[in-house]
């Protein structure tokens, strides 16, 4: 459940950011008319992300237990790996010109029809990395657990957005985004070492399969401790050799990364910061506005 709260509350509130930063854009441009649009790319882009991941899974749970289900199981884990690296350093790299690059859009978008295409464009990729790691976890934990930590990330995330743009909470964005950064980070870890398991299972890699130790007496990978375990770290109750390196590498240099791009010197400014948060806060659109 961690795992999915975690995802659903980073990706609900990254793609709540966007769209209020685009509506406050369209209120400073005097294009408030413009804002439905908006709202309906954004349905569009949820119920686009919620119906594929729907069909997607309930399609590969035809197959279970066939080597189909296997490999199609290797492939989500190795894209939402690269999706959950991507992403966690995209957003490291963008905060502090998000808002600048979202207002020249929106600026550029001189149609609803164009603007509701930029909101489905960003709010869309927010739902499909959302669809992909959901469907990951799926295959690592059961459905009730699952759907209960993403309605509760998508609850949270919700509430932290009201408090910050109806309520002026000062929300720290550079803390919040580095800690979900180091927690999807060992997300990521745990779904390639579940790759690189399967892979070694169906034969595609035959080197480091030795077995390192087995921890099944102790905690079995089967119980509810052990399950949780390995939804949140990857823990494996009888890792191999290559599990174990590809986990600890990925973790060592992803890590030595991130710390390297969120510890960066920022370059002097004339004045002191007057906000704690790292990403620009837009003013709040009222709903009269709206």
């Amino acid at each position: 459940m961690l795992p999915a709260f975690v995802l659903y509350l980073r990706e609900g509130l990254e793609a709540s950011l966007v769209v209020s930063m685009l509506l406050a854009s369209l209120h400073q441009l005097g294009q408030t008319r413009q804002m439905r649009a908006v709202w309906t790319g954004v349905a569009l882009a949820v119920l686009s992300a919620l119906v594929g991941g729907i069909v997607i899974y309930a399609t590969v749970r035809e197959y279970d237990g066939t080597t189909f289900q296997t490999i199609f199981e290797t492939g989500t884990y190795l894209l939402a790996v690269a999706l959950l690296t991507y992403m966690t350093f995209w957003m490291q790299t963008h905060s502090r010109t998000l808002k600048k690059e979202i207002s020249a859009k929106a600026g550029a978008a001189g149609s609803g029809f164009a603007l509701g295409l930029l909101a489905y464009t960003f709010v869309g990729r927010e739902g499909l990395e959302s669809a992909v790691f959901t469907l990951a976890f799926a295959f690592q934990t059961d459905g009730l657990t699952l759907i209960l930590g993403g309605l509760l990330g998508i609850l949270a995330a919700v509430g932290l957005c009201f408090m910050i743009y109806r309520l002026g909470y000062r929300l720290d964005f550079r803390v919040f985004f580095r800690v979900m950064g180091i927690l999807l980070i060992i997300f990521a870890a745990g779904l390639l070492s579940n790759a690189v398991q399967n892979m070694q299972e169906l034969g595609w890699i035959s080197i480091g399969t030795t077995q390192l130790w087995s921890t099944a007496h102790i905690l079995s990978q089967e119980s509810p401790i052990g399950d949780l375990l390995h939804g949140i770290v990857g823990y494996a109750e009888a890792p191999t050799m290559l599990q174990a390196l590809a986990y600890s590498v990925y973790v060592v240099l992803a890590g030595a990364f991130f710390w390297r791009l969120t510890r960066k010197p920022q370059a002097p400014v004339a004045a002191p910061a007057t906000s704690s948060s790292t990403l620009p806060v837009p003013p709040a659109v009222s709903p009269k506005q709206a």
